[in-house]
């Protein structure tokens, strides 16, 4: 099944008793901003109260694990999201980047048995990041949908 006809056929539930954290860096900003809006607009729509929500920014995609656990450990979270943007350059240093990162978050969820939605998005282009950061393609509000069904899941 496509993301978008998964998205379609997925009705918000309520998340209200959930407390939720968002950790987005701020590197490729015009990339991580829109997917933070989309994540915000999940937990809205999923009736997250507002002063359950956390959110912590930091410089890149990297440092979204530590910022995570933290969050998950302070804050007593029942979910996490991560938003990140790393883009294909000149060397491999962004399949460095991003397996190091997905390790991480992986990591991070199985030690505090905290489910994670993933939106540390790895692509070739900008265009392609851009893409996937607005409208229906949001991978913010798709991984805040996928955070929120896990926590619920698990509760």
């Amino acid at each position: 099944m496509q993301r978008k006809e998964l998205a379609k056929k997925h009705k918000a539930g309520d998340a209200s008793r959930l407390r939720v954290g968002i950790v987005a860096s701020r590197f490729n900003e015009d990339i991580t901003d829109p997917m933070l809006e989309g994540a915000r607009a999940v937990l809205r729509e999923w009736k997250v109260k507002p002063k359950n929500i956390f959110v912590a920014r930091v410089y890149g995609s990297f440092e979204v694990p530590l910022a995570g656990a933290q969050l998950i450990k302070k804050k007593r979270l029942d979910a996490l999201i991560a938003i990140g943007c790393i883009v294909k350059g000149e060397t491999r240093h962004d399949e460095y980047l991003a397996g190091a990162t997905m390790q991480g978050l992986m990591r991070v969820q199985l030690d505090a048995q905290v489910p994670v939605g993933l939106a540390v998005l790895t692509t070739n282009t900008l265009a392609q990041a851009r893409a996937r950061s607005r409208g229906a393609s949001n991978h913010g509000a798709q991984a805040a949908r996928a955070a929120l069904e896990a926590a619920l899941a698990v509760r």
